[in-house]
């Protein structure tokens, strides 16, 4: 009978404290409006995987993408952004390739919610890979979301066009379609 009581009692014990305990959950958003993206703030990030299709070459790439940027006005930024890449096609080995492209950000004030902003990205510069020693112009189009999960970092989800041309004889242009999922801090400048 004692060791009935005893376990009862060691049982009740555990389930008070058990739900006695505050439970925390992660932040999933956070009320923002403009403060981030305002004039003279910065932006670090980039986009960890991104997923992208060609359409003259039906090949696949993954890259990661890193970029820093300023905010030159409210909603506008201007950084530069960095490209390593691994493309695979089918009967052929893999291509590593690297780029780096300076681009301009627009977040639009339309839309825009109190934890969220839409927004479009450019981006233009120069690119190479494993299989030669010439230079390829890089184009990008981007748009996106940003999520803000705290007052300073942002998970985002982009759709974009890229475009891309060696500047070797010969050579043919290369286009496709590309996703990327991603993360931004945004860190406040001198005001």
């Amino acid at each position: 009978m004692k060791r009935v009581f005893l376990f009862s009692a060691l049982f009740l014990a555990g389930v008070f404290a058990a739900t006695a305990q505050e439970v925390n959950r992660p932040q999933t958003s956070a009320n923002v409006g403009i403060t981030p993206v305002q004039k003279g703030n910065w932006i670090v990030g980039g986009s960890l995987g991104s997923l992208g299709y060609s359409f003259e070459g039906e090949s696949f790439s993954l890259s990661l993408n890193p970029r820093a940027g300023y905010f030159i006005s409210d909603g506008v930024a201007l950084g530069l952004g960095l490209t390593g890449s691994v493309y695979t096609a089918p009967d052929a080995d893999a291509v590593w390739g690297y780029g780096v492209a300076p681009f301009v950000r627009y977040y639009f004030p339309q839309g825009s919610s109190a934890s969220g902003r839409f927004f479009a990205q450019g981006d233009v510069g120069i690119a190479g890979s494993s299989l030669g020693s010439g230079a390829t112009l890089a184009l990008g189009a981007n748009v996106g979301y940003a999520h803000f999960i705290t007052q300073s970092v942002a998970l985002e989800a982009t759709l974009g066009y890229n475009y891309s041309k060696a500047t070797v004889s010969g050579a043919e242009k290369a286009s496709g379609l590309n996703v990327g999922l991603g993360f931004q801090i945004y860190l406040p400048g001198q005001r």
